[in-house]
């Protein structure tokens, strides 16, 4: 029975491992036909990095060379563009920055505008009219005269003026001629001497030789001007009057407590900031100021005591060492404008001013 058995199942080994020799055969040839696809896609892939690579050469010079034109044109483009910029530069500090106005109510306006006031009323209180003169007539001379001219000029003049002409009387029937010699120092002499004359001769013939201490009559008078009426009343006759001269119209501006121009409209606007006993006052500390300190062409703002009050601060120089050089200041030993100052401005440190020819 054993050896039946052994017969029969001996045949089945070589079948099996023919089976196992195919399958392993047919698999081989998968993988072999398999890896083939994975190379073609390789090679595939390899060939189309070639071309891109190949693309990207080709497109390199273009590139390059396409960089090259445009960067001559962009280098003349600067070059042309550079000048301008650097005269834009050079051009850039004559554009001053535009001021900031002050932003305040009129009542705000008014108070600052007196605290302004007081505290020169403390700086100045000697403050005083510099011309020289002993009477109205001699007062009102020496305003027409001071046109265009210093008060130091006239005040230079008016003595050997007066010396020979002492009335009105006497200036009415002066020689022109004898008198422009003597006004030649202060400027437009023809001019002066037909004024004064001319002035003279009106208060003579039409003011019994005295002269008048209206408004209404002093602007009647040749060369005489609201201006020139003010500066009378005020000094001659104690009646109120606001002086616009060039310092005056210049410092309110800069404070701005106007920004009129017309001497009329500026006596107007600030007028209207303070009582009427305080104008003629007023007009004095604003000159001694703008004489001494606020100056035209370059305002000392470093050593002005009402800086903190001023909306053109930083206009001058804000160096407190170098703006007490600028000073024109009679406690620094500058000489006044009179050759006859009160006595409150010699208390103060002022020093007469030279007649003419002296020194």
């Amino acid at each position: 029975m054993k050896t039946t058995k052994a017969a029969k199942s001996t045949p089945v080994k070589p079948v099996a491992k023919k089976a196992a020799k195919k399958a392993a055969k047919k698999a081989a040839q998968k993988a072999t036909a398999a890896s083939g696809k994975a190379t073609g896609v390789a090679k595939k892939a390899t060939a189309t990095i070639k071309k891109a690579a190949a693309a990207s050469k080709k497109a390199a010079p273009a590139k390059t060379a396409a960089s090259k034109k445009a960067a001559p044109a962009k280098t003349a483009a600067s070059k042309k563009a550079a000048p301008a910029k650097t005269v834009a530069k050079k051009a850039a500090p004559a554009q001053a920055a535009p001021k900031k106005a002050v932003v305040e109510s009129h009542a705000a306006l008014v108070r600052r505008a007196r605290r302004i006031n007081r505290e020169l009323a403390e700086v100045y209180p000697y403050a005083h009219p510099e011309l020289d003169f002993e009477n109205p007539f001699q007062l009102v001379i020496a305003t027409v005269l001071s046109a265009q001219t210093t008060d130091l000029r006239v005040n230079q003049t008016t003595p050997g003026l007066f010396a020979k002409y002492p009335t009105p009387e006497d200036l009415a029937a002066a020689n022109p001629e004898e008198v422009e010699e003597i006004l030649r120092p202060t400027g437009f002499f023809r001019a002066k001497t037909k004024s004064v004359i001319g002035l003279s001769k009106a208060l003579a013939e039409d003011f019994g030789g005295e002269v008048p201490g209206r408004l209404e009559d002093l602007v009647k008078l040749p060369g005489v001007g609201r201006k020139t009426a003010f500066v009378v009343l005020g000094n001659a006759f104690g009646r109120p009057g606001i002086t616009v001269d060039t310092h005056f119209g210049r410092l309110v501006r800069r404070w701005q407590w106007t920004d009129e121009t017309d001497p009329d409209k500026v006596e107007a606007a600030v007028g209207a900031l303070f009582p009427k006993s305080e104008w003629t006052m007023l007009s004095h500390h604003v000159i001694f100021h703008g004489r001494r300190i606020c100056h035209a062409r370059k305002p000392a703002c470093g050593a002005c005591p009402i800086a903190p009050l001023c909306p053109a601060y930083g206009e001058g120089e804000t160096d407190p060492e170098k703006a007490r050089k600028l000073l024109k200041y009679e406690k620094g030993g500058f000489p006044g404008q009179r050759l006859n100052p009160p006595q409150s401005y010699l208390d103060a440190g002022g020093i007469p001013a030279p007649p003419l020819g002296a020194g």
